[in-house]
């Protein structure tokens, strides 16, 4: 069994308190009077009004439950869709499985901005535009090729003696997809889910491409408008800032050790 370097765990260490420290500054800042931002990084007075500010100019209620609805409706297509079609690829046998999927994982190359236009003017055909629809329909149609490949890896690893056994006893796929595969499975979609909240709580192109009506964006949009409004007063924007950045961590924390398991197991044997 290979030994852990003495130095591994303090060097691990400083680069934690490294990361975190910005987080830390920005925690303090929040609390800070009008003035002393950059005078030392704890404050000489707590202002705790700086987050009932930031509260009240910037709608936060509104928008932060705009951008729930998004993570949770994107979320649940994302690990529905791409499940399926991640099991496809993985564990049914069909000709130009390998090919189609060589296709799949190739539109991972194409960036955003050469699908914007074609994608925009799809769903304004649809009468889509100013609706979640485009926010929303394509992670129920597998959109992202990187979670179905990371899916598929994951079932790769699944013992084909399982599903074999089950056809013996009588069980169709999709009961062998949802009762054998799917618990089996709980490290990657948790990651899966993971990555897909941090992309929609982050997002800020999309709604701005698909959406003219204030009222319907998330709340990164309503971040950037708060830092437009009060890019002089540093305490209510730092409030803003972390209550932004705090469902993230929490969320993170909580599923760390899950997110960590599907991450490291993913397409080992």
């Amino acid at each position: 069994m290979q030994r852990t370097p003495r130095f591994a765990h303090p060097l691990l260490i400083l680069l934690a308190v490294g990361f975190a420290l910005p987080l830390v500054w920005m925690l303090f800042s929040s609390f800070k009077p009008p003035g002393q931002l950059e005078s030392e990084m704890w404050p000489s007075e707590w202002h705790t009004e700086n987050y009932a500010q930031a509260l009240s100019a910037g709608n936060f209620g509104r928008y932060l439950a705009n951008s729930i609805v998004l993570c949770v409706l994107n979320v649940l297509g994302t690990l529905l869709s791409c499940s399926v079609v991640a099991y496809g690829f993985a564990r049914l046998r069909w000709p130009g499985r390998d090919l189609l999927f060589f296709v799949l994982i190739a539109t991972m190359l194409l960036p955003f901005h050469v699908t914007m236009l074609p994608r925009f003017q799809l769903f304004a055909a649809l009468g889509m535009y100013n609706t979640y629809w485009p926010l929303v329909l394509p992670s129920w149609l597998a959109g992202e090729a990187f979670y179905v490949f990371l899916l598929r890896q994951f079932f790769l690893t699944i013992p084909e003696e399982l599903s074999e056994a089950a056809r013996l006893d009588g069980a169709g796929e999709w009961t062998i997809f949802s009762r054998i595969i799917i618990p089996l499975a709980w490290p990657a979609l948790a990651t899966v889910a993971l990555f897909q909240f941090l992309h929609t709580w982050n997002e800020f192109a999309g709604p701005l491409l698909y959406l003219n009506d204030p009222h319907k964006f998330p709340l990164a949009y309503a971040l950037q408008q708060f830092v437009s409004a009060y890019n002089t007063e540093f305490g209510p924007l730092m409030a803003a800032a972390v209550m932004f950045t705090a469902p993230v961590i929490v969320l993170f924390f909580l599923a760390q050790k899950t997110f960590i398991r599907g991450i490291a197991t993913t397409g080992l044997k």
